[in-house]
């Protein structure tokens, strides 16, 4: 059976989520296949705490910034739910411009100010706080088990069709549109769209790898590197500390940091401290989903010297994936009847629902992408 469609969105993580959720508010027919069940771990959209982090100056980042703390209200206020939790986010070290993020998010009527170390500590008594504190009352902690299936869920109320455990095999590309050969439960299907979305996170590249099309040239993006990135979740000490979203940048004489940390409270898990994107490369299909332990040795280590608020020695270590491009930048672009939204290199699951209406925008031809995310770079 050959069944003809209007946009197929592949991979129903956060972003392929919030990309069936926008198509489907402009009244877009869409079908999301997600090759795994709901709520799976096995990627990087899980777990109950995402920081939202407020800590850019870039002016793309900060006018996405700006959108989706307003889209994030905008769908807490149509679900009923608690999607972000204001905790505030507190950044400090001497390895970050705490002037120049604070100037441009004030400009961009985003709230950050400094604050002396001591006064931290005093407020935020479970960190141990480094010079430079630049506090953003605007930042706070998101919920990913809750938000992914609330985006499925407004998108199935808008005529959008969820098809989990569904997963692509065969991906052809036309001047007119894709055929895609799909493998469920139910048998092999062959679907034509006029457009395929690809969300496939650390899967993308496999993904195009299956892309045939008529000139038979290969689809060329910023490499992919995906990392398994272990954080863990140490437990609280201090039951009276009160506990902000937190980065810890170190100076060129830090010794034994692998990278800048960040870490939040997961109420009912503990206080969730991680590295940031340095985790072993792996393939997506064969992870052991094990800590590597040196690195989670030096985890424990700057939790007892810099989280007085928790026990170092107590904690449950957590598996999830980076797919980072090498600039760290996303990629957002249209190639033919192809939408690709990727590389979010840890950084991406604030911007969710602005993702979502910026690949929307990309499949219906509204606008392109701005320039720092294109596949061409």
């Amino acid at each position: 059976m050959n069944t003809v469609l209007d946009t197929v969105v592949i991979g129903g993580g956060a972003m392929g989520s919030a990309a069936a959720w926008a198509l489907s508010r402009r009244g877009r027919q869409v079908t999301l296949v997600e090759q795994f069940g709901p709520g799976h771990k096995i990627g990087a959209s899980h777990g109950a705490t995402r920081n939202l982090n407020p800590g850019y100056h870039q002016p793309d980042y900060v006018a996405m910034l700006a959108e989706a703390l307003a889209l994030w209200e905008e769908l807490e206020q149509e679900t009923g739910e608690q999607l972000l939790a204001r905790t505030g986010v507190v950044t400090h070290g001497p390895g970050f411009d705490a002037r120049k993020i604070a100037a441009a998010l004030t400009a961009a009527r985003i709230s950050a100010g400094s604050l002396h170390p001591a006064e931290a500590g005093e407020r935020w008594r479970g960190i141990r706080f480094d010079q430079q504190v630049l506090h953003m009352p605007d930042g706070g902690q998101l919920n990913p088990e809750a938000a992914l299936p609330a985006f499925q869920r407004l998108a199935s109320a808008r005529g959008a069709e969820i098809r989990h455990h569904t997963k692509v095999v065969g991906f052809e590309v036309f001047d007119d549109g894709v055929r895609l050969t799909l493998d469920s439960a139910a048998g092999p299907e062959v679907v034509t769209a006029a457009q395929a979305v690809v969300t496939a996170g650390g899967w993308t590249e496999k993904l195009l790898a299956k892309m045939t099309g008529n000139d038979g040239a290969p689809v060329r993006i910023p490499r992919l590197r995906v990392t398994q990135e272990q954080p863990a979740h140490f437990r609280v000490a201090d039951t009276g500390a009160v506990w902000p979203g937190f980065n810890h940048y170190p100076g060129p004489d830090y010794q034994g940091w692998y990278s800048p940390i960040y870490g939040m409270h997961t109420p009912g898990e503990g206080i969730k401290a991680g590295w940031h994107g340095v985790g072993p490369e792996v393939d997506p299909d064969n992870r052991n989903f094990l800590p590597e332990p040196t690195q989670l040795a030096a985890l424990q280590d700057y939790a007892r010297q810099w989280l007085p608020g928790v026990d170092a020695d107590s904690f449950e270590a957590i598996s999830c994936t980076y797919t980072t491009t090498p600039d760290e930048d996303f990629i957002l672009d249209r190639i033919g009847p192809v939408v690709i939204g990727a590389g979010f290199s840890g950084h991406g699951f604030k911007f969710t629902p602005v993702i979502g209406r910026i690949l929307a925008d990309l499949a219906t031809g509204i606008r392109p992408a701005p320039e720092i995310f294109r596949a061409s770079r």
